[in-house]
């Protein structure tokens, strides 16, 4: 286990309830899209893509949020993510090579400070203070949202590293860049690889 990791038990389990609850109150004010598919291949970058591509079902039947969803369209039915970053071409659909190249892995601390921040665009624990909860009360429930993923999963972001490699610091004055997956000005995100299971949670923005 990395430094900083989270240390999840055992029996530190979430339901269906709890977990619908959390997504909804952490990113119902947040422009989104919170979606879980099948672990189906070896390589999960190509279940990333069909998470996406809304093209699996969430396999345990609960509801994520998208708000892209009535932008798709016949010519762009994976909206948002249907544009290789830093490409003129969004007529090519984004492929496992482009998913490999603009996420990384970050450990498990991170990934709780990055749902957190992706509450509102900007991509900052500022966010957080539109909630009446305090930190704490917030951290729980991004611990119930990664705890559906079990004990031994990966997380990966197209948010850039500062500090140590593999954390993400989101003290007061940290700035952080992204690698755009999307059409918006800005997008970041956070994928979480399990055996059984790829969860995606991103926020959107347009500058």
């Amino acid at each position: 286990m990395q430094d900083g990791d989270l240390r999840f038990s055992e029996d530190m389990t979430t339901d269906q309830t709890s977990w619908e609850a959390a997504v909804r109150h952490l990113y119902e004010d947040a422009f989104t899209f919170s979606a879980t598919g099948p672990r189906a291949h070896e390589d999960w970058r190509a279940d990333v893509l069909a998470v996406m591509a809304r093209a699996v079902p969430d396999p345990r039947g609960w509801a994520g949020l998208d708000d892209t969803a009535n932008e798709r369209s016949p010519e762009y039915p994976d909206f948002p993510f249907c544009r290789p970053a830093l490409q003129f071409d969004p007529s090519r659909p984004l492929t496992p090579t482009d998913i490999g190249e603009r996420l990384h892995e970050i450990n498990r601390a991170s990934a709780e400070n990055l749902l957190l921040a992706l509450t509102d665009d900007g991509c900052n624990l500022g966010n957080l203070t539109r909630f009446t909860e305090s930190l704490d009360e917030l951290r729980g429930r991004a611990r119930t949202i990664l705890a559906r993923y079990g004990d031994a999963f990966t997380c990966h972001t197209n948010v850039s590293h500062t500090g140590r490699t593999g954390s993400l610091h989101f003290t007061p004055g940290t700035s952080h860049g992204w690698t755009p997956m999307t059409f918006y000005g800005e997008d970041s995100g956070l994928v979480v690889v399990s055996d059984t299971e790829v969860g995606l949670f991103w926020t959107f923005g347009d500058y």
